[in-house]
């Protein structure tokens, strides 16, 4: 999930002086002008007539180093799926603030505010946001999920799809035109849009210094790649203009070039890593911690060897860059070549929190099963973002809503009134009608079900709108079936439209839910009144309840009650999500249990709890158990992960931190460990090898530590660029 996207530092950077200033609210007026007199066309045209507008205007140089062209700076006002803001955006919160400053031009003042009025209304997130039906609106009351203490909340972007990229290296941009074009709206959309990733080309072509850049970029203007370097330089220059920040399986994509100019002494190895990291440090300034996927390795590849060849390489690319972008994931599987999982695992224990591992031989018919599709298929998917997953170019899963279990838990033992803001969420039971544990779970279930059917029906609103509004061109025709039926991917051109919803606070909820059941209705150490006193007064003067709820067993320490309670909430929110794809019409809607350091932020919107948890402290992160409750040691840890039912849902993050120890003389033992996890059903793995010493120091002499990188959730960063808060969850994890 984005919290952060890219214009955060780079718009920044666009309004820093008043002539950088003055150019971004001209290109604005510019596009806001073009796009004003385009209302009757129809929307392919359209969006390939503001495609045209925006390329290459937001492309900045190569800079030192770079052996591509390819860089991108987004504008104030334009059109994305996902790195700005859904369909045509502004961003009207910069303009404001450069406002506010006084500073610029009369003229250009009175242009940003023009542009301002104009949009108000007209961004395709604020036309989405109106078409909800008003008992959706009703129950998802707000989107600011960062600063309001709700339970669920709606997103809106297309992002996680995941493109066709062999088809356009294989066919080349001409070839593609052939494949794209037949005298209708969509199809001249298609062209148009084509030419405008030429005139990019151009563009660079034009400016560049560079032989080899230049020579490279002429030579894919009309006919497919020849070389690993050309075939790099097309994908990356369609993927900036598609919009996308997931790659796919490169591996796939780019292995025979790379096999090819290897054979033929084109290029050499150490040439060839160069220019991997050169793509690595690209990928890394189109800056989006929480996606800009790479995925290798895994079952259903076309050329194994050459795959394999490349895969390497992407595993000692992302040894030397030490970069927290690209998110290099490793797909593997019993009887794979084994080089890769010796690579991965000596990258790990070096300090490299890549690669990420997933594990085939469960996940792909765990997919099948979860998105109803067969297991051919199923090998086809890609994990994206922060872990959930989509069929590559087959399907659409992006989440477009959250929901904060712990939270409608905590609303279950207020009466519906949330004690942090003192919204009312429907009309709960009073707290003397709880009267057994069953209630309890009827109450917080109904809760959870309310919101999970409104966050599905908001999901399709946003298909419908951002269809209506759009084909997403560059995506659609790298996505199936949209050509052959010349739809958009999102309006009826894709062949699984699917969504997916983020949960946070699972273990927490399952957590509590043991805790009362425990002691107020086995155990009866407390009434269910003298629980919610202890939980309104975060503990102060009741230290004695607290204790009794921290005693309580935890999920991850493979004991029985307490992981029973985390499945049952995990197959009730995944089978109740499971089960609004036919009624909405989607083709799948499923669960994804990710994280970034949003755990951390809803943590801080979210009352004292039953497990003990103080209010305002981090919720567990993913799949994981709540930060240190997991006492009993690796294996137990590990083996509760594996009692969690990955065929109901769409992809769930595993967060593991261990000590360097582990890679020295004690590795042999650590494999086995690992692969005897991942024999018993786990599905994946995101480890972090580091000390808590060398945490501690970080934090206090951070100009020392930039080389520490972490693991948050689905993401990873320089520990030092975190703020203290997600430290401090970080700090707190259990290190084994």
């Amino acid at each position: 999930m984005n919290m952060m996207t890219l214009t955060e530092t780079s718009l920044g950077r666009a309004l820093e002086t008043i002539e950088a200033a003055e150019a971004s609210i001209e290109h604005a007026w510019n596009f806001t002008q073009k796009f004003q007199g385009l209302k009757a066309v129809p929307a392919a045209i359209r969006e390939a007539r503001m495609l045209a507008v925006q390329f290459p205007e937001i492309l900045r140089p190569a800079e030192q180093g770079d052996m591509f062209a390819g860089r991108i700076c987004y504008g104030l006002v334009g059109f994305s799926p996902e790195p700005v803001g859904l369909g045509y955006y502004c961003r009207s919160d910069k303009i404001r603030d450069w406002l506010a400053e006084g500073k610029g031009s009369v003229e250009i003042r009175r242009k940003a505010k023009w542009i301002l009025q104009y949009w108000d209304g007209k961004t395709t997130i604020q036309k989405a946001r109106s078409a909800f039906e008003s008992s959706t609106a009703e129950v998802l009351p707000s989107d600011n999920w960062m600063e309001e203490a709700g339970i669920a909340f709606p997103l809106y972007r297309m992002g996680g799809m995941v493109l066709d990229y062999e088809k356009l290296l294989r066919l080349g941009l001409d070839g593609m035109e052939d494949v794209a074009f037949l005298p209708d709206g969509f199809g001249d959309g298609c062209r148009m849009a084509l030419n405008v990733l030429r005139s990019s080309i151009d563009y660079y072509a034009s400016i560049t210094e560079d032989a080899e850049i230049r020579s490279n970029l002429l030579a894919i203007r009309h006919d497919p790649p020849g070389t690993f370097r050309q075939a790099i330089q097309l994908f990356w220059l369609y993927a900036l203009h598609s919009g996308t920040w997931n790659w796919g399986r490169l591996d796939d994509t780019l292995g025979p070039y790379l096999e090819a100019d290897l054979a033929s002494g084109i290029i050499d190895e150490d040439r060839a890593l160069n220019l991997l990291c050169s793509l690595w440090r690209l990928m890394h300034a189109y800056n989006n911690m929480y996606n800009n996927r790479v995925i290798i390795g895994g079952m259903g590849r076309k050329n194994t060897a050459a795959a394999d060849q490349f895969a390497l390489l992407a595993i000692e690319a992302t040894r030397l860059c030490k970069l927290n972008q690209p998110q290099l994931t490793l797909r593997f599987y019993e009887g794979q070549n084994p080089k890769l999982w010796d690579a991965a695992v000596t990258a790990i224990g070096e300090g490299c929190t890549f690669p990420m591992l997933y594990n085939d031989d469960v996940n792909v018919p765990a997919v099948a099963k979860a998105f109803n599709v067969p297991t051919e298929m199923a090998m086809n998917y890609m994990p994206y973002g922060c872990g959930e997953y989509v069929l590559s170019h087959y399907s659409s899963g992006t989440p477009n809503a959250i929901i904060n279990l712990l939270k409608a838990l905590n609303l279950t033992l207020q009466g519906g009134v949330d004690p942090e803001s003192g919204r009312r969420y429907g009309e709960g039971p009073c707290l003397s009608e709880l009267d057994s544990f069953d209630k309890v779970w009827d109450a917080y279930t109904d809760i959870v079900d309310k919101h999970v059917r409104a966050a599905a029906e908001a999901q399709k609103t946003i298909y419908t709108v951002t269809g209506n509004e759009a084909p997403f061109l560059f995506i659609s025709m790298l996505t199936s079936d949209c050509l052959e039926l010349r739809k958009g991917a999102f309006d009826g051109g894709i062949r699984y439209l699917g969504g997916t919803f983020e949960t946070y606070g699972n273990n927490d909820t399952a957590n509590s839910l043991h805790a009362i059941n425990e002691l107020v209705f086995k155990q009866e150490k407390l009434s269910l009144p003298q629980l919610v006193e202890a939980l309104e007064s975060n503990f102060e003067g009741h230290e004695d309840v607290q204790a009794l709820c921290k005693a309580v067993s935890k999920y991850g320490n493979d004991e029985g009650t307490s992981d029973i309670m985390a499945q049952r909430v995990h197959d009730h929110v995944c089978n109740i999500t499971r089960d609004q794809a036919k009624r909405v019409g989607l083709h799948n809607y499923l669960v994804v249990i990710i994280n970034n350091w949003a755990n951390t932020t809803l943590g801080m919107l979210t009352g004292a709890s039953a497990d003990g948890r103080k209010a305002g402290q981090p919720l567990a992160n993913g799949n994981n158990p709540a930060s240190g409750t997991d006492t009993n040691g690796i294996t137990a840890f590990l083996n509760s992960l594996t009692r969690l039912d990955p065929c109901i849902h769409a992809g769930a993050v595993q967060n593991m931190k261990f000590s360097r120890s582990w890679f020295g003389p004690m590795r042999p033992k650590l494999e086995a460990l690992l692969k005897t996890y991942f024999a018993q059903g786990g599905t994946q793995a995101m480890i972090t090898v580091v000390s808590r010493d060398d945490l501690e120091a970080a934090i206090r002499e951070p100009e020392n530590w930039g080389h520490l990188m972490v693991r948050v959730g689905g993401f990873s960063i320089r520990f030092i660029d975190l703020d203290k808060n997600a430290q401090q969850e970080v700090l707190s994890r259990t290190l084994h």
